[in-house]
């Protein structure tokens, strides 16, 4: 631990209320719950960055002024607070949200690779490098991806990136085993296209990331919908059984995922939330599926079969009592972790992974489900055990249904909100 706390920029598009922004820096000012305790950030932001304002609902003077500190009006005068070299030790970016266009493969073109450009440049003009956050998949371009993490390996930067969703609570609890083996693997997700698949490819990839062998990487993606994900489960490629166990882990019962699912935002299933599935097959044989059932934003479920076994294993992830919103806790622990040791909880090489995945699949989608081989993802990576990183239930023994959710910017937990 060093004998002074780190300072952080934390660079932004939005700030308003459960914006990505929101949801993490409320854990960086005054301790916050994690696995049912009081935990201080252990990091100072000093400086913030934001790319836009909020059309409805802007929170960003309400956020500077509870932490007291300057907004400037580039990254680099937040990086340097005003001097001409850097002048903080870690950078916090939150590229999500915003009013930011689509390509034409429906990808959200946030500005993440022209943040990391933008803080890049002013380390490498100040020669020194520290630890970096990026929020969910680093670009929407495989060569932009590339380019970052192997910016980042030659400035000796620690980075991390990814979800927060699988830090979130396995209910009911379960460990895969180290070295396992696997039949297959499937994860379900009810939300938008490409937001909530990259969710789906980091649980996915956190889950079996660890099997014998370590990780080989995807040679294969295809998104199929319609009458041809029913062909797929029809022939196996995608486990009846798996999609049953998922959803009844959640639902305690299991559902035609053609129809429309109880507790779901919407009676009919609108074209919106019509059930598609990414099928991957893995350079070492696995075959795995992330599927999208129904419209929920809570649905995190997750079945997988081992080799040897005769009954898969299945859970969901509980992601707290107000929602998503709780998710960023755990996540926050991770990248104070980064900030104030230098050390990555858990591999980058996982979400250098998932977003290329994500960008072949959205590749095949528009293309109508078009098998899109993918020889630049077959990258054997090792896992790292990070369940100490995972929220395992006991914050919400404290934070309970029954706590009153706060709407405005409310840094840390307040405990008096917690009757009794």
């Amino acid at each position: 631990m060093p004998n002074t706390r780190p300072k952080v920029a934390a660079i932004f598009t939005v700030m308003r209320f459960r914006s990505h922004a929101y949801d993490i820096l409320e854990n960086f000012r005054d301790p916050y719950l994690f696995n049912g305790e009081l935990v201080d950030p252990g990091v100072d932001v000093v400086s913030f960055y934001a790319d836009q304002r909020a059309p409805e609902g802007d929170m960003l003077d309400e956020a500077r002024a509870k932490f007291d500190v300057p907004l400037y009006d580039t990254i680099a005068g937040a990086l340097c607070c005003g001097g001409d070299k850097l002048a903080v030790d870690a950078v916090l970016v939150i590229g999500e949200h915003g009013e930011y266009p689509y390509n034409p493969r429906l990808q959200h073109m946030y500005p993440r690779k022209r943040f990391f450009d933008e803080v890049v440049a002013v380390m490498k003009q100040s020669g020194r490098a520290v630890p970096y956050f990026s929020d969910k998949h680093f670009s929407y371009r495989w060569d932009w991806i590339s380019e970052m993490v192997a910016t980042a390996r030659e400035l000796n930067m620690p980075m991390m990136g990814g979800s927060s969703v699988p830090l979130a609570q396995r209910v009911p609890a379960t460990e895969v085993p180290a070295d396992a083996e696997f039949d297959e693997a499937v994860v379900i997700h009810a939300g938008g296209l490409e937001s909530y698949d990259f969710h789906g490819l980091e649980i996915l990839q956190s889950l079996v990331e660890g099997r014998k062998g370590g990780e080989a990487g995807v040679s294969r993606i295809q998104v199929v919908q319609g009458k041809d994900l029913r062909s797929a489960i029809e022939s196996g490629r995608i486990s009846q059984q798996l999609i049953d166990a998922a959803m009844k882990a959640e639902l305690g019962e299991t559902v035609d995922i053609f129809r429309p699912v109880d507790g779901d935002r919407s009676g009919e299933l609108s074209p919106a939330a019509e059930p598609y599935a990414l099928l991957l097959d893995y350079a070492d044989g696995l075959k795995a599926s992330v599927l999208r059932v129904g419209a929920n934003a809570n649905r995190w479920n997750a079945a997988f079969q081992l080799k040897g076994e005769t009954e898969p294993q299945a859970f969901r992830y509980f992601n707290g009592p107000w929602g998503n919103r709780n998710l960023f806790k755990a996540l926050s622990h991770a990248i104070q972790h980064l900030f104030v040791t230098g050390e990555e909880p858990y591999p980058t090489a996982r979400t250098v992974l998932t977003s290329g995945i994500l960008t072949a699949s959205m590749e095949s989608y528009i293309q109508g489900g078009v098998t899109i081989a993918t020889p630049f993802l077959e990258t054997p990576y090792l896992p790292k055990d990070f369940k100490v990183f995972r929220e395992m239930g006991e914050s919400w023994k404290v934070l309970t249904k029954e706590t009153p959710e706060p709407k405005d910017f409310r840094p840390g937990f307040d405990v008096s909100l917690v009757k009794g």
